[in-house]
């Protein structure tokens, strides 16, 4: 087993100590992926996109799947989600958008109220990935 932090220029860079995933190699089984949580920063502008939910959570999805191309993985690979929303009256909007990146059988998610978010994020998403060998 070896594990390499995955550093891409499609998310934003880390605002404190910590990477924008880990990549564990299990050989002979294939790749899991522990992504950061992502919040709706532009990467070019390290700023938040527009305060929507819609906007930020859309946002989200692509700093996620750059984070797991430079994995080698994409949202078909994804096993879990987390979501963490400022508001619970959010989450009819921020599903909506959540909805379009599965297709298929969804993986397993749980959500929950956050009573902050960096940056003033309205929505922040981490997922786990496998990739089989």
């Amino acid at each position: 087993m070896t594990a390499r932090s995955i550093q891409v220029d499609g998310a934003p860079r880390a605002i404190g100590p910590y990477s924008q995933g880990q990549l564990i190699e299990l050989p002979g089984l294939g790749r899991l992926v522990y992504t950061a949580g992502q919040v709706g920063l532009d990467p070019a502008r390290g700023e938040l996109v527009a305060a929507g939910i819609r906007e930020q959570t859309q946002r989200v999805f692509d700093n996620l799947a750059a984070v797991l191309a430079g994995a080698g993985c994409d949202f078909g690979d994804v096993v879990k989600t987390t979501v963490f929303l400022a508001d619970m009256q959010d989450f009819q909007a921020m599903n909506e958008v959540y909805a379009r990146h599965f297709q298929g059988a969804p993986p397993a998610r749980t959500t929950v109220a956050a009573a902050g978010l960096p940056k003033g994020a309205r929505v922040e998403i981490e997922v786990v990935a496998f990739k089989r060998a």
